[in-house]
């Protein structure tokens, strides 16, 4: 079984942060994601690495394992008993298990556990892993504000899963067992879910961030005010300082979008004022206006 290096398709070495795993992450799904690459098999394949690689680095628990066992750190604890078993059948007096394996080797060894001929477990018949299959599942912005179940169904069989919220458009997770039957006893192969998240709100997100626009009337502007604006779960009451210019930014700390797989995180929401202008103004009003005109 070949070795992948997770952190050579991310461009990362093994001291890279959360926050670096994370950017490089985006920056090459982006890049390589089948909507900018159509019919290109190797961008597809790219991808899917790029997916696979995040899926256990951006997780502390699988990448500590993945640190240690390589590409096979999903099977550690079966490794970890069939070396105990082996060192136990050799016995006192016998010549003792001694080989020691690098990260690089685990394949190699899980190769003559499961597949290969002439293995220690004495099978007669090779073990073979099932086929990995690959789904995508469409789901509004909304749906992943926050963490729900949603039913899929792959040839036939329908899979439960949760959906954490925060996912991103283009992020593929991996349901483990879940893909084609293995032979001769073999393990299942892999799900790989793809995400495809529709956007029909009045808010652009980025990230764990969120942006949108806010119509300002012109009195309110330059008097200052309360006005009533949308977040994304709800309504808030913003004061607006008198003298506000078209353009004005302002920024509501937690009102954004909720981070992937991180329990009451969530990024910010920017407004952006849009000044509308009065029409259809009576003589009395374009009367007043021409003489504030004349006293600025």
């Amino acid at each position: 079984m070949k070795f992948i290096d997770y952190y050579k398709i991310l461009g990362l070495d093994k001291s890279a942060s959360q926050s670096e795993i994370k950017k490089a992450y985006r920056k090459l799904a982006r890049k390589h994601h089948p909507d900018v690459n159509p019919n290109d098999k190797e961008a597809e394949k790219k991808f899917k690495e790029i997916n696979e690689a995040n899926e256990v680095l951006s997780d502390p628990e699988k990448r500590k394992k993945y640190d240690k066992y390589g590409k096979d750190w999903e099977h550690a604890e079966e490794f970890e008993k069939a070396r105990a078993s082996q060192q136990s059948a050799y016995g006192r007096g016998g010549q003792s298990y001694s080989q020691s394996y690098g990260e690089h080797d685990f394949s190699d060894f899980f190769e003559s556990m499961f597949g290969g001929s002439g293995g220690f477990s004495g099978r007669s018949k090779a073990r073979y892993r099932g086929q990995d299959l690959n789904a995508e599942l469409k789901l509004h912005l909304r749906d992943v504000f926050k963490t729900h179940k949603q039913t899929l169904n792959v040839n036939g069989k329908n899979i439960r899963i949760t959906v954490p919220a925060g996912i991103e458009n283009g992020q593929t997770i991996k349901i483990n067992g879940h893909g084609g039957p293995g032979h001769q006893g073999g393990p299942n192969g892999d799900l790989y879910i793809t995400f495809g998240i529709l956007n029909d709100t009045a808010f652009k997100r980025d990230g764990n961030n969120l942006y949108t626009t806010v119509n300002l009337d012109l009195y309110t502007a330059l008097l200052g005010g309360e006005i009533m604006v949308n977040t994304f779960d709800g309504q808030v009451k913003l004061k607006v300082k008198p003298e506000t210019q078209n353009g004005t930014k302002i920024k509501l700390k937690g009102k954004g979008f909720p981070a992937y797989k991180q329990p009451d995180v969530y990024g910010d929401l920017f407004i952006t004022y849009n000044l509308v202008t009065p029409t259809n103004l009576t003589a009395k009003e374009k009367e007043l206006f021409k003489e504030l005109a004349k006293l600025r």
